[in-house]
């Protein structure tokens, strides 16, 4: 007789090929070696690289650009994205429905063809290439995923709850700053967590839109250049991805932390 597997086995198996892939990077960039076989001993070389080797001034260039166009496409889609998510929920039920499904499109479409169509449409309306290009595109891109976010918190609130606000004096403004954002606030800033690492993540909007004579590159971009040189390898990559994981992780854990916070006060509240 067969005995059956654990549910936790299963859970361990999936886990395991998750996060395989990320220890075996923070792994490697502690590694002595300059090439992709497996460590031979200790080092902080590659770290020190980051810094020192000949492509460093690229490489925190390609960085800094990175962080600039996360930190602004993100403030610019979850301001985007919140007050769309906000006036969606306020609409008729079936203009409401029609608009929740439009903004699914561009979640499910590919990414290729959102980059594709915003390619045709810059080049149509003359936009210039570089930043400009690239921070509409990354806002186009995560603001869908902002609203998405938003939505559930608004569909947890009671819809009558802005008119009573109206109802006892409160302008439309102060209503909406009093009484709407600090019950979709978790979402606001879950919106803005997502948003951001997409940003950072993205390759594909970006290497279409900047420009080739512009000279603007992102770290994924840049990566990707270096892997097409003659350099080939690197020893910088895999401690400057350890460093990327690290921030990804500790931006999931704040707004974690904020969720949980939120339900404390919530039950703190009810009892």
């Amino acid at each position: 007789m067969v005995k059956k597997i654990s549910p936790k086995i299963y859970l361990i198996i999936i886990l395991a090929l998750l996060y395989a892939p990320i220890i075996f990077v923070v792994v490697f960039s502690f590694s002595n070696t300059t090439n992709f076989t497996f460590p031979r001993g200790f080092s902080l070389e590659g770290y020190r690289a980051i810094f020192t080797s000949s492509h460093a001034e690229k490489l925190l260039d390609s960085l800094k650009n990175t962080i600039i166009i996360a930190v602004i496409s993100s403030i610019a889609s979850t301001i985007i994205g919140s007050v769309s998510a906000v006036g969606i929920f306020y609409m008729k039920p079936k203009t409401k429905a029609t608009f929740e499904n439009i903004n699914q499109l561009p979640i499910v479409n590919s990414e290729i063809v959102m980059a594709v169509s915003l390619m045709l449409f810059f080049t149509t309306f003359s936009f210039p290439t570089g930043w400009l290009r690239i921070i509409i595109g990354h806002i186009t891109f995560c603001t869908p995923y902002v609203i998405l976010s938003v939505m559930p918190r608004l569909m947890q609130m009671d819809s009558n709850i802005y008119e009573a606000a109206l109802d006892l004096g409160a302008s439309p403004v102060k209503a909406l700053v009093k009484v709407i954002l600090p019950i979709i606030f978790p979402g606001i800033i879950s919106g803005a967590a997502i948003a951001f690492t997409l940003s950072i993540d993205d390759f594909i909007i970006t290497q279409i839109n900047k420009g080739a004579a512009t000279g603007i590159d992102t770290l994924s971009t840049y990566l990707y250049s270096s892997t097409r040189s003659a350099s080939g390898f690197e020893p910088f990559w895999y401690p400057l991805f350890t460093i990327i994981i690290i921030i990804v992780i500790t931006i999931v854990l704040l707004v974690n932390l904020n969720k949980f916070k939120t339900k404390g006060k919530k039950k703190e509240e009810e009892d």
